[in-house]
């Protein structure tokens, strides 16, 4: 069992968060004089400069788990219904079978793996969370079908990630209200650069060809949060994988762009951030430091939306004392924060896609069954009657003393008895985050009860264990039929 750093989970005190959530609207704002160069041309430095065997050890632990995470829920996702209707896509496509999709017995494009692998990774809506949600889910659904067509070792792999990461990181803190204010999906907006310039490090792209690269994968970037809770959000994570690795694929043919196409006139920042201040400081440091490390990230406990996770926790630790008064409650209220109110739906889900971003679902769900893992997002757990009694008593609310928080979601939950009193619970962090990490047990928990919906339990634990010396190893030979489906 891997050895996690407890700082593998981190996060943002409260007053910065604050701090930061009231952006003035203002012109994007340029590079100070010193930095000469473009972004694009920063970004090219950093992905053909960056050296993995100078990095921190906790990076690359850290890239281990996020290999970890991403597929054991790539693994799930692939037998959702989401994932089987862009298979039968993909095949409809007829392309030259040369690369596995995880969790499928068949092989097809780069592109198109890509794509499936993409959408399966974000189906459940059980990936890591970070900055806006989920930007980093497309980069290794893109890496993993480009790695076992070029033979790619795992170092290789590794370190082409963390490139990934780390460019993907440093574009959600130059403009982290693109989602909250604008309703872009970070996932697509952001991810499909990141994916491209891992992409582009892992085929080995001169920096004289990355500017395109980037430049072409900011014209494919987007994705609308209308459709969360919709098939269409994992959607979002399938298109930024093919595009990105489709924007590597360009550049290195020597397919051009606009070099100034993420800062300059009428380029990607000015379009998705629509006059929210923008700041290039965190470019400024990349390759000296790496977020990777002094962020860290958020691996999520339940497969559901991770604004309404603080809930659930606040639920759980309720539950001991309100089982017993079960039926004396009157009103279970949830208050949250503003941000999360927009994104976490008060209704009752119509589906599995609409339950995973419900409060009255997982607040009721929480109440009456416990943790809402794997099997509470299921058509027969959505119609269960108990649940569907106690989500009744649900409603939402903004809390005052946080609707603005933006980069956690601080929950409280009211609960109401008949005689009327009351009892109430905040939780500020979710579980996975620093104040809250998860042990090593829960980590690989949650990577075998996904595994399992895909692969039999031995193809699980193996996989499993090479996921944990990840970089060691000569070659991905073992490891390409194992994610497949037999």
């Amino acid at each position: 069992m891997m050895n996690f750093d407890r700082r593998v989970l981190l996060g943002a005190s409260a007053a910065a968060l604050l701090a930061g959530t009231h952006a003035a609207r203002a012109e994007d704002k340029t590079p100070p004089a010193a930095e000469s160069k473009k972004l694009s041309e920063q970004i090219a430095d950093f992905v053909v400069g960056f050296d993995l065997a100078a990095a921190p050890p906790l990076a690359l632990e850290r890239a281990r788990l996020a290999f970890t995470d991403t597929l054991g829920v790539m693994l799930a996702g692939s037998r959702e219904k989401v994932a089987g209707l862009a298979c039968d896509m993909v095949k409809a496509e007829g392309a030259a079978p040369v690369a596995s999709v995880v969790g499928q017995s068949f092989k097809t494009s780069p592109q198109l793996a890509a794509l499936a692998n993409g959408v399966a990774a974000h189906a459940m809506d059980y990936d890591f969370s970070y900055i806006m949600g989920q930007p980093m889910v497309p980069i290794i659904p893109a890496l993993l079908p480009l790695a076992e067509t070029t033979g790619a070792t795992p170092s290789e792999v590794i370190a082409a990630y963390i490139v990934g990461f780390e460019v993907a990181s440093r574009m959600a803190r130059a403009n982290p209200t693109q989602s909250r204010e604008r309703g872009w999906h970070a996932v697509g907006t952001i991810g499909t650069t990141g994916a491209a310039v891992a992409c582009a490090r892992l085929m080995k792209l001169p920096a004289a060809a990355i500017p395109d690269v980037v430049g072409i994968s900011a014209s494919l970037a987007g994705g609308f949060s209308s459709n969360f809770g919709t098939m269409t959000k994992p959607l979002h994570a399938g298109q930024a994988a093919r595009n990105g690795l489709m924007a590597a694929l360009l550049g290195r043919q020597g397919f051009t762009a606009n070099p100034a196409a993420l800062e300059g006139t009428n380029g990607y920042f000015k379009a998705f951030a629509g006059g929210l201040e923008v700041s290039f400081a965190p470019f400024h440091d990349l390759g000296n430091k790496l977020d990777i490390v002094e962020r860290g990230f958020k691996p999520k406990l339940y497969p559901c939306g991770g604004l309404g996770h603080t809930a659930i926790d606040a639920t759980l630790e309720l539950r001991p004392q309100l089982l017993p008064r079960i039926a004396d409650i009157t009103g279970v209220t949830a208050s949250i924060t503003r941000y999360a109110a927009q994104r976490i739906g008060s209704k009752y889900p119509a589906s599995v896609e609409n339950a995973k971003f419900s409060m009255p679902y997982v607040a009721a769900y929480t109440l009456v069954h416990g943790a809402p893992f794997l099997a509470a997002f299921t058509e027969d757990s959505i119609h269960d009657e108990k649940v569907r009694a106690a989500a009744r008593l649900v409603s939402v609310a903004i809390d005052p003393e946080f609707a603005d928080i933006y980069e956690e979601s601080p929950s409280r939950i009211i609960v109401t008895f008949r005689d009327g009193s009351k009892v109430d619970k905040l939780r500020y962090y979710a579980s996975g985050t620093k104040q809250f990490p998860l042990t090593h047990e829960q980590i690989e928990t949650k990577f075998m009860d996904c595994a399992a919906h895909a692969v039999p339990k031995e193809t699980a634990t193996k996989i499993f264990a090479m996921l944990q010396s990840l970089g060691q190893g000569p070659s991905f030979e073992a490891f390409w039929p194992l994610v497949r489906r037999a």
